[in-house]
């Protein structure tokens, strides 16, 4: 974005002190989107004039920004004050008394905003600062605390005490190098929004390019599946194209992008996923947003109709949809000859509210990893009654669907290596077997150049496909940046050496996450204290847990017990009253079920001896609790493997940091409880510690 397009009006301090009000006010309205109101212009007016004796002692010490845009945000920030070496983030309630924790949690959201993802801002002192301007002295703040990344606790100011406010800082702060305020202004801005975030900005009609990490390789991602897409109706032929990933690299939002690009553009897409929980979290997101954005307009008069949920619901579910119910969809009207699907005679001119042939081009299979085995989907469609000896895997009955289309279709799988974490999910050996049927061999298939590795079928994929002409390899289709962990991109192969127990590569990738902090108490209450210390403004954090954890229930920690997923992410923490369904109320625990695909700022992981460490064989052990008094023992090797996934998922979720909490066990207790042996938590405690990650 360029700089011009960030604020509504800038200028020196000098130049701002010498401007009537009125041309000040006429670049406001000029550049602004809805901002001739009587509402707005009062309030700018206010802001002018308080600045005016705010800023006089700082002639020619800085500048000033009106409206400063924050894309992740979809929000701007009332002013931006470039002062000697500090910037101040005002947020006015102009003719206000009464201080909020809705405008304090907003102009720490843009503290935070700035220091994280904008150049200018990264080795800066921010101060952020609501000003009441009609409320009571002893109801300000203004008490200077320094976080270590230089971002202040937002000071609480009216008009009155605004001077003193700005002093404070200015004096604390003395001695470093002046900003220069146009150059702050022109610097990067590379956002990395949580999948929320960014569904609702793409949903804005806002791009790739606008909302994320100009280093990440998004963009060339979605080039590559528009041309394949592009290709694909020009020549009416069908393709697949497998998009694989490191855990938190953008593979959600590229099948978004996609579903709301084509959709935007009058061709049919949906994104599907078999992750109900991201779906119903992002579906009730964007309602969410869609509701709050309306109620603005109105209450501004803009519109005259008060909106509802259900106005959005339709049209978002027209391209958000959970696979199963895609699924089901199409398995209507259908019969089985001879183990190949036909329509059944006349169900389709009776039932015309029901189709045999899709209506989307562009199907994108989102964790395409978990689609279910041909035994899974038969056991499952069997009790169901829908069919008894169903003979398609769900990977060979959705790309049939995709193949009724008489004229050009893709499907795009994305895939995350090595989180497959439930019984009967397939990865990707079974998409690939179904493309060698004999009716898909015209199909154009389209790999990234990472299928090989050991996450995707074992690293067996480009052998599964075989040699064929059909093939293409797309290195552009890899996604190798996370950028769930903005503070450092390593977190991924942390987690995946940990897990393989590769201890001294652990340690030494360990020690490069000096922005991302990882570490390790034997106390729920420390991490608790952690989270809260850590977690400002917005941002989310919460106590995550693996679904076979069942002993964490002597440290108040109940796996069994699963709360609604959506107020514990979308739950507001902006509002005077605390909503104990959200997350940052840490009495909740989410299980690898429930969180995978989606993210929080700060986690704690609470492990358990489902997981534990062999004292002589240094390998994992994997166990379930079968009954209320032993643990049993995992043997088959797929169960291990979805157990570790999980724990990868867990492991993952964290944008900026994280604390892993290891019990201490049945400890002087009589009788012992046999279920928390100490010595099976004091294993995973030392391997933890030995790979470095330190106490608290």
């Amino acid at each position: 974005m360029m700089a011009q397009r960030r604020y509504y009006y800038s200028d020196t301090i000098d130049d701002f002190l010498g401007r009537d009000t009125s041309y000040i006010i006429g670049e406001l309205v000029r550049n602004g989107e809805f901002s001739d109101n009587a509402e707005a212009v009062n309030a700018w007016e206010k802001e002018i004039d308080v600045l005016r004796t705010v800023l006089n002692p700082y002639r020619g010490f800085g500048s000033v920004f009106f409206e400063y845009n924050i894309p992740r945000m979809g929000r701007r920030i009332d002013v931006v004050a470039i002062i000697k070496n500090v910037a101040f983030i005002l947020e006015f309630k102009a003719f206000s008394e009464c201080f909020t924790r809705e405008a304090y949690v907003q102009v720490w959201d843009y503290a935070l905003d700035l220091k994280n993802f904008h150049d200018g801002s990264a080795n800066i002192p921010i101060i952020p600062i609501v000003v009441c301007t009609d409320a009571k002295d002893e109801d300000c703040k203004l008490e200077l605390v320094k976080y270590k990344d230089s971002v202040y606790k937002p000071l609480l100011s009216n008009e009155r005490l605004l001077p003193e406010s700005i002093l404070k800082g200015i004096d604390e702060l003395s001695g470093i190098i002046n900003i220069d305020a146009l150059q702050w202004a022109r610097s990067g801005y590379a956002p990395t929004p949580t999948i929320v975030e960014a569904a609702i900005a793409l949903y804005r009609n806002h791009t790739v390019e606008d909302i994320t990490k100009h280093d990440a390789d998004l963009s060339e991602t979605s080039k590559e599946i528009k041309h394949i897409i592009a290709k694909c109706e020009a020549e009416k032929r069908k393709a697949i194209c497998f998009v694989t990933g490191v855990p938190g690299a953008g593979k959600t939002l590229i099948g978004l992008q996609t579903a709301i690009d084509e959709h935007a553009a009058g061709r049919s897409a949906v994104y599907l996923s078999g992750n109900d929980p991201l779906v119903e979290v992002l579906q009730d997101a964007l309602a969410r947003d869609y509701v709050a954005r309306k109620k603005e307009e109105y209450r501004k008069g803009r519109i005259t109709e008060k909106p509802t949920k259900k106005q959005v619901q339709s049209e978002v579910k027209a391209f958000i949809q959970k696979v199963y119910l895609y699924r089901n969809t199409y398995l209507e009207g259908i019969q089985i000859v001879n183990g190949h699907i036909e329509p059944k005679p006349g169900y389709f001119n009776s039932h015309t509210d029901k189709a045999y042939i899709p209506v989307e081009n562009v199907a994108i299979f989102d964790e395409a990893q978990r689609a279910w085995t041909k035994d899974e989907l038969r056991r499952f469609l069997k009790v169901k009654g829908r069919f008894e000896d169903f003979p398609y895997s769900e990977p060979a009955f959705l790309i049939s669907c995709m193949a009724r289309r008489p004229d050009w279709g893709v499907v795009i799988c994305l895939i995350g290596g090595g989180q497959e974490i439930n019984k009967g999910e397939a990865g990707i050996r079974e998409w690939i077997e179904a493309l060698n049927q004999e009716q898909y061999r015209s199909w154009d298939v389209y790999i990234s150049n990472r299928l090989q590795d050991s996450e995707y079928a074992d690293g067996k994929a480009l052998e599964l496909i075989g040699p064929t002409d059909r093939l293409h390899v797309r290195p552009e289709l890899h996604l190798s940046v996370s950028m769930r962990s903005f503070r450092a991109e390593k977190v991924s192969l942390f987690v995946h050496q940990l897990l393989a127990m590769q201890r001294e590569e652990a340690h030494e990738t360990l020690n490069t996450l000096t922005k991302y902090p990882i570490v390790l108490t034997r106390s729920l209450d420390k991490a608790k204290e952690w989270l809260r210390e850590h977690t400002r403004g917005s941002e989310r954090c919460g106590i995550l847990a693996s679904s076979k954890a069942e002993r964490l229930k002597a440290i108040s920690i109940n796996v069994r017990y699963q709360p609604n997923f959506i107020h514990w992410f979308l739950a507001p923490v902006d509002q005077d009253e605390i909503d104990i369904r959200s997350s940052n109320a840490l009495e909740d625990t989410l299980t690898e079920f429930k969180v995978q695909g989606l993210e929080i700022d700060w986690a704690c992981i609470a492990w358990d001896a489902d997981l534990r460490i062999d004292p002589k064989k240094k390998t994992w052990d994997h166990y379930q609790l079968r009954s209320g008094s032993h643990w049993q023992r995992i043997n088959k090797r797929v169960n291990q493997e979805y157990q570790l996934n999980a724990y990868r998922v867990l492991l993952t979720r964290a944008r900026q940091g994280m604390i892993i909490v290891v019990p201490e066990g049945s400890i002087d207790e009589i009788p012992p409880d046999e279920t928390r042996n100490p010595e099976w938590y004091n294993g995973i405690y030392n391997y933890l510690k030995e790979i470095g990650i330190p106490e608290i």
